[in-house]
């Protein structure tokens, strides 16, 4: 039987040695003695965007290059294909296209939309190098999700919260696009379309304790309906320099550790990942408490979304998740349940078929 918002509430509100058997039960759940991760190179094309979140250092406002050229990208890529990357991450600013010096730039490049541009971009990787294309572009139409679906190998959109009220907060209220509903209808009609999908929470931005379980159980039931989504974030805010949020609290150890184990009890058939490079000194813990994916890790781009803290090396992985009593293992973006014609285009699934032999 699912938990209830009683029982999720209950696991993370508990204290003490009650946590030691949280984290018991959410062991038990993950059941598995492999830790994955994705080897990616992270593509940022563009960084301008319409929201300005209180917690964000990845917008900028002004840039010298307000998309990267599709020679950049494909060198960045080509590099990235010769460090045995196997995962292209391209991630952009909401509606960047909404804004002027995109709009310029893509008409010079010959796009209407970022959606065209991304388009282009993801098909030229597959048609060139082994790696598989993962978008992460904010809120989407139908339409664009569709059309995208068929050269990507998964996609994602943190969720972040279900709570409306933070819209009225110094986390959202200058973000429209993280109006919950709006963030909702994407993921279910990624869902409706059968995208193998990545989304989330973010911890420790405002919301309640109730509210942090409300996010859960709305996923919970998108992924009753629909059964895409693959894998769920578990990310803790971090204060940095010069945000809104600067002198906000982060989320305790314990806090974060609770909603791991709680978030693997309620998704025993959904990877929970905990970003790595924001947690280096406490990863174990949370291996102890159900996570069983570390993400993507690059070893040649940086985390362009927290600059401040770079990925650890594969070693350092390895090492973390065999004194955790577990093994690491290498996985594509597409996790192999949805490896199929339901779920991945022709191209796409003859291109992740390549990989196969090699994991």
């Amino acid at each position: 039987m699912k938990p209830s918002k009683d029982d999720l509430k209950k696991y993370l509100e508990c204290e003490g040695t009650q946590i030691l058997d949280l984290m018991r039960k959410a062991l038990e759940k993950q059941g598995k003695k492999t830790i994955t991760y994705s080897k990616n190179v992270f593509i940022p094309v563009t960084r301008l965007c319409r929201n300005r979140c209180g917690y964000c250092t990845f917008h900028r406002d002004k840039t010298k290059t307000p998309i990267l050229a599709p020679d950049d990208i494909m060198g960045r890529l080509k590099k990235a294909e010769s460090y045995g990357c196997r995962e292209a991450l391209f991630t952009f600013g909401e509606a960047a296209d909404q804004l002027e010096p995109v709009k310029d730039q893509l008409e010079k490049l010959g796009y209407d939309t970022m959606v065209e541009y991304i388009y282009h971009l993801c098909q030229e990787t597959l048609k060139n190098t082994l790696l598989l294309p993962h978008t992460n572009m904010g809120i989407l139409k139908f339409k664009d999700l569709k059309m995208l679906k068929e050269v990507n190998a998964s996609m994602g959109l943190m969720l972040e919260t279900s709570s409306p009220r933070l819209m009225k907060t110094i986390a959202h209220r200058e973000s429209p696009g993280k109006d919950p509903k709006l963030r909702i209808k994407t993921i279910e009609d990624a869902g409706k379309l059968k995208i193998p999908f990545t989304t989330g929470l973010l911890i420790g931005i405002g919301e309640t304790i109730e509210e942090r379980a409300e996010s859960l159980l709305k996923l919970r039931r998108i992924q009753d309906k629909y059964g895409h989504i693959q894998e769920i974030i578990i990310q803790n805010f971090r204060s940095k320099p010069g945000i809104p949020m600067e002198d906000h609290p982060e989320p305790t150890l314990l806090e974060m550790i609770k909603t791991v184990a709680a978030s693997k009890i309620l998704f025993p058939d959904v990877s929970i990942q905990v970003p790595p490079n924001l947690n280096r000194e406490t990863n174990e813990f949370f291996l102890l408490a159900g996570a069983d994916d570390l993400g993507g890790v690059s070893p040649l781009s940086k985390d362009y979304v927290n600059p401040e803290a770079p990925w650890p090396e594969i070693e350092e992985l390895e090492r973390i998740t065999r004194s955790a009593g577990f093994t690491l293992k290498e996985r594509l973006p597409v996790y192999p349940r949805f490896i199929s014609e339901e779920y991945l285009s022709e191209r796409v699934l003859e291109k992740v078929k390549v990989h196969l032999d090699t994991l």
